[in-house]
């Protein structure tokens, strides 16, 4: 009988927020599997690390950030590989990402490869999101209100027409695009109802209006909240 490939979401940052179904499948797991960069710790890994057993053997998922590699998926093709021969052999595999596993979840990738001949399980985690309005004491939407989830790599003009015509949204993936994302804004006169988080429940969490925020020293793990005009009143 094959194990269960588990797709484990460890939340935001902050440890504390693992949830306890995700802390009970950590402390059983033999095998677990995370994303990393090419070079360097994985912040999956880092996440989950008070909860992980110094017995559990790992399978680090090196994934190439250069953006002319961002459609390279050869990594998740090797790592699938090396899953589905432990799954055979009855053992289950947890994968754990940060957030949620299928809210932009790293683990959506292993999922699709390795999900029509092994069970999986899937264990929520705390979104960037949900974290990002609470280190804000920013309320997302309310009643009929929409919320646009928004990534930053989309293009300008797109971007703008979303915003335009949503409620409200979170733009993330901000890095190198947040100059983009702060003139379409300013375009817009949403620079004032904008709030900005980044690095949501860690450490070096730093929550500010965004026009306090120079766009050209933004990194990845940022976040920008909007709200227009009535939300939530």
């Amino acid at each position: 009988m094959s194990g269960t490939l588990y797709g484990i979401g460890v939340g935001p940052g902050d440890p504390d927020l693992i949830t306890m179904k995700a802390y009970k499948a950590l402390q059983s797991s033999n095998v677990i599997a995370y994303p990393a960069p090419e070079v360097g710790d994985s912040l999956a890994r880092s996440i989950a690390a008070p909860h992980i057993p110094d017995s559990c053997r790992e399978i680090v998922v090196r994934i190439p950030l250069d953006p002319k590699h961002y459609d390279d998926r050869t990594a998740y093709d090797r790592a699938a590989v090396e899953i589905a021969e432990i799954l055979r052999s009855g053992e289950d595999v947890s994968v754990i990402c940060e957030g949620d596993p299928f809210f932009y979840g790293s683990f959506m990738y292993l999922f699709n490869r390795l999900s029509e001949d092994f069970n999986v399980e899937i264990i929520p985690g705390i979104s960037s999101l949900m974290a990002c309005a609470g280190a804000s004491l920013t309320p997302l939407v309310a009643r009929n209100e929409v919320l646009s989830v928004l990534p930053a790599p989309m293009a300008e003009e797109k971007l703008r027409e979303q915003l335009s015509q949503t409620d409200a949204a979170a733009i993330i993936k901000l890095g190198r695009h947040a100059p983009k994302v702060y003139g379409v804004l300013r375009d817009l006169g949403l620079l004032d109802h904008a709030h900005y988080v980044e690095h949501a429940t860690m450490k070096n969490q730093q929550v500010r209006r965004l026009q306090d925020v120079d766009p050209t020293e933004v990194p990845y793990f940022a976040m920008i909240l909007v709200r227009k005009d009535g939300v939530g009143k």
